[in-house]
């Protein structure tokens, strides 16, 4: 009997031990088999940006309303200089009483918008500053313009607005911003970013019952920036916005 046992139990072991080494892939079995895979990864991310703070933010203690604008692909590189080229960065060089914090980082030569710097950027900045959650609005042209879709797209309920000009994005995902307001911008003659990836968006949008504005600049070419930061229009229409949801008052 006790040998019985003691070989019942031996065989126990060696059952155990052969399944132990098929889910460790020691001895994986043959063919297609479902597996399941969680592994914890850790990222640092760094970069380099201008901040703008409004000539009132340190009398009136309130939270501000944040815009993070995105340049494009000509001004990526490690010259901060650069950004203040175009848009709003180029504006409050001169206009002091501009009503938002501005972040405006800087892409690295050769590189794209990564989602996870400009996510991480926003969380450092919102911790430092007086940031009105609720109010925080993303834009930016051409690379920018881009990179303004797909973050608003992974980050969906982070903005209370965004405005994207002569870019474009994924219109598969589009219908994740149905409930963000978007204005779009394009040149009708655009031979760099063409006016059909506005568009694509913007039907998205529209298909799926999302709050999208869209003009069209005519004889506009590629730039069809300089208007558009240039409207008093656009900032206005960025204030009347808050995150869905929200209804603080400051």
């Amino acid at each position: 009997m006790k040998t019985f046992i003691s070989i019942c139990f031996i065989t126990i072991l060696l059952l155990l031990a052969g399944c132990a080494s098929i889910m460790t892939g020691l001895n994986p079995p043959i063919g297609q088999h479902p597996q399941v895979f969680e592994r914890k990864i850790t990222k640092i991310v760094s970069g380099r940006y201008l901040l703008f703070l409004p000539k009132d933010y340190v009398e009136e203690k309130k939270r501000w309303p944040l815009i993070l604008f995105l340049h494009g692909a000509g001004e990526r590189g490690d010259d901060l200089e650069l950004i203040k080229r175009h848009g709003p960065p180029k504006i409050v060089e001169e206009q002091e009483d501009f009503p938002f914090i501005l972040v405006s980082p800087q892409c690295p030569k050769d590189g794209w918008w990564s989602n996870d710097f400009l996510n991480a950027l926003l969380d450092e900045v919102v911790t430092r500053y007086r940031v009105d959650k609720d109010r925080i609005y993303v834009t930016g042209l051409s690379m920018g313009g881009f990179g303004t879709w797909n973050l608003a797209i992974e980050y969906p309920d982070r903005f209370a607005a965004i405005a994207s000009i002569c870019g474009g994005g994924n219109p598969l995902e589009a219908c994740k911003l149905k409930h963000v307001p978007v204005w779009v911008f394009h040149g009708a003659k655009d031979n760099v970013v063409p006016i059909k990836k506005s568009e694509e968006m913007v039907n998205a949008l529209r298909e799926c019952g999302g709050n999208v504005k869209f003009t069209v600049y005519p004889e506009a070419g590629h730039d069809s920036w300089t208007e558009t930061y240039n409207n008093p229009e656009l900032y206005e229409w960025f204030l009347k916005h808050r995150r869905q949801g929200s209804d603080r008052r400051e």
